[in-house]
């Protein structure tokens, strides 16, 4: 099963095409959502001559408010219609914020040049697609969402699952993803589709807008008929652009580099979706540059780069983080500038520090009061190094021997991290990263989003390719790694040969949104899901201890007699749960027991699973403590001696904040 289509070489970007109709007053008569369906199933993106569909395939979970519409419309776009090429393949999930984390997995791994569309029935099934809209629209990642609503005719008032609002006739539940949605529109007529259905597609396929779309469909405009234009269903494509820098914005740029003595590029994810790796590699190559990730632009560079020092920020690497105190120009490429990212402001120390901002969105690129460069990462990157090239710039090599022996001693600690000294002992959590170190090649995908998982990947992680290292810290969504890890399958997987994609949880995570591991054993997915067992919240229970609160409600424990989580763990078995969903379970207890097992999983043919307990020392996972401060406030007030000992801390490390104005 494929719901992806190959790509293809572009033809001009215009509705017309060869199926058009030669009489544009001819019409067809469909109901709203077959008109719907048909419609999406020709729609294309074109970038760089590559043409691929822009809507691959529809996910749905069905109730009364979609299942007689919509759900009608998938069953006749599944069989056929001009050979197949504009079918409408249908995927079946369990949860509906899991679909929406599914679609958002797929159009990451497409590059944002393809993605899926999500239908849900009106009530539950709408307001739970809100945080998986949330998650895209953050990440500025396209997906589709297809909620039914209550009738636009009202006949019956109300209906099943419907909000009544006693001070708005028109407000339904679906208005609760008006704020996550980069464009909402509600279909209260069938004629009111066409404009929106063709906005919608323009949100999905621009590089700086995109993010979640809504069409809300009330249920019975679903299925009401209408003589549609043919010409609504001519094939469009819809051209992804690079737009380049303003004259003057580069020239401002390059002065401003040519000028800088101790220079740092902060690579985000506008990097990978622009396809940019080769072209910033060849900028550092000029200017020996060197080059910090943000989450989502780790994989920039290979780790073995000698430019890239590693991930910046609160979960960032010494070497890059000290160098980002001493920066007297940042350089943000495709990044937003989180909290993360700027250890809440007081990263980046120089007294004289200056930012320059790469960004295809304007609000980005004026953040910290930086030089903006308004352009697609890879045109951006382009031009600066043409403009560069006849004017001799490259730092000095006394900084470039600075950077690459603190890149090596970095390397000597992540070692140190990975070492498994005893194979017969319960693996540390960095240890179970250094064992998948061993293994991995450039083939294999990580996926990963909340908990302790992502300080570790970010700071010891060994990227060995642009789309490896898959860990979503927009959003930081618990759950969202099963789903995602199926929606990288089916767009990174081409013909009979799958890349190994590894969804890394642990037992928070698991219990969050284990739904999905269903779709993936349907469908036959080559899923490898490693669960570590620490019996509860790791991260925010270490969060929790230096912020005062004593790791109150964090651990998996039974109650002790004072009512605390005291008491001996949970007698919980997600392996058997695992198990019982339908993957095969591989359970490891030593080191050893770990490197056969994930070895194994790497080489199997269907979802699989890895289970172990590790090993929860007071550091939690055993890495590098974090190398730069991150805010979170602590009561300014209180009775017990860790909250005031940790307002103190506190009050300590917000004095160095500061705003770059």
């Amino acid at each position: 099963m494929s719901p992806t289509s190959p790509a293809s070489p572009a033809r001009s970007a215009s509705p017309a095409s060869p199926e058009s109709p030669k009489n544009p007053t001819t019409t067809r008569r469909l109901t709203t959502a077959q008109a719907l369906v048909a419609f999406l199933a020709r729609q294309y993106t074109e970038r760089d001559g590559r043409r691929q569909r822009l809507i691959s395939a529809t996910w749905g979970i069905f109730g009364h408010g979609n299942v007689a519409g919509i759900g009608q419309a998938l069953v006749e776009a599944g069989h056929g219609g001009n050979g197949g090429a504009h079918r409408m393949p249908y995927l079946q999930g369990r949860n509906e914020q899991a679909m929406v984390h599914a679609a958002v997995g797929y159009a990451r791994q497409s590059g944002r040049l393809s993605a899926q569309a999500v239908t849900t029935s009106i009530g539950p099934g709408a307001t739970n697609l809100v945080t998986g809209a949330a998650l895209a629209t953050i990440n500025r990642l396209p997906v589709l969402l297809l909620p039914g609503d209550t009738f636009a005719t009202r006949p019956a008032d109300p209906v099943l699952q419907q909000l009544e609002v006693p001070y708005a006739g028109d407000v339904s539940v679906n208005d609760c993803l008006r704020p996550v949605s980069r464009y909402f529109d509600r279909i209260t007529r069938p004629e009111a589709l066409i404009p929106a259905a063709l906005q919608a597609m323009r949100v999905l396929a621009d590089p700086a807008e995109t993010g979640a779309v809504t069409l809300a469909l009330p249920q019975d405009v679903q299925a009401e008929a209408y003589d549609w234009p043919e010409e609504f269903f001519a094939e469009r494509d819809w051209h992804i652009r690079r737009p380049a820098p303003d004259a003057y914005e580069l020239e401002t740029a390059v002065r401003a580099i040519r000028s800088a003595r101790r220079p740092l590029i902060v690579a985000g994810g506008g990097v990978r979706h622009s396809a940019a790796e080769e072209t910033l590699a060849a900028f550092t190559a000029a200017t020996r540059i060197p080059v910090a990730s943000t989450q989502a632009g780790k994989g920039a560079l290979r780790h073995d780069h000698p430019a890239d020092v590693g991930g910046i920020g609160h979960t960032g690497t010494a070497t890059a983080d000290e160098l980002a105190r001493t920066a007297d120009l940042v350089i943000g490429i495709g990044t937003r500038f989180s909290d993360f990212t700027t250890a809440s402001g007081t990263l980046f120390a120089d007294p004289a520090v200056r930012f320059l901002h790469l960004n295809i969105t304007a609000f980005d690129a004026h953040k910290l009061a930086a030089l903006p460069l308004v352009a697609d990462a890879r045109a951006g990157l382009e031009a600066l190094t043409a403009a560069l090239a006849g004017r001799g710039y490259r730092v000095d090599p006394a900084y470039e021997t600075e950077y690459t022996g603190a890149k090596e001693a970095w390397e000597e600690r992540v070692e140190a991290s990975f070492a498994t000294p005893d194979p017969t002992a319960r693996p540390t959590q960095t240890q179970v990263l250094g064992l998948l170190d061993d293994l991995v090649t450039e083939e294999d995908i990580l996926i990963n989003a909340a908990g302790s998982l992502p300080g570790d990947l970010h700071k010891l992680w060994r990227t060995r390719s642009r789309d490896q290292y898959h860990v979503e810290y927009g959003y930081s969504c618990m759950g969202y790694e099963i789903p995602a890890a199926i929606g990288v399958l089916l767009a990174a997987g081409t013909g009979q040969r799958t890349r190994p994609v590894w969804a890394l949880v642990g037992d928070g995570t698991y219990l969050m949104n284990p739904t999905e591991i269903v779709t993936a054993v349907q469908e036959n997915l080559p899923l490898k899901l490693l669960i570590l067992q620490n019996h509860g919240y790791a991260s925010i229970g270490g969060l929790s201890a230096s912020v005062g609160a004593e790791r109150f409600g964090t651990a998996y424990r039974h109650r002790d007699p004072d009512g605390g989580f005291t008491g001996p763990p949970l007698p919980v078995d997600l392996a058997a749960n695992a198990a019982s969903l339908g993957l095969r379970v591989l359970r490891a207890a030593t080191v050893d027991d770990l490197r056969k097992a994930l070895s194994e999983a790497r080489d199997a043919e269907g979802p699989t699973c890895v289970y172990v307990e590790t090993e929860t020392p007071d550091t939690v996972s055993g890495p590098p403590p974090a190398q730069a401060w991150w805010d979170v406030p602590v009561a300014e007030t209180a009775s017990r001696p860790a909250a005031v000992k940790a307002r103190e801390e506190y009050d300590r490390q917000v004095a160095a904040r500061r705003r770059h104005l």
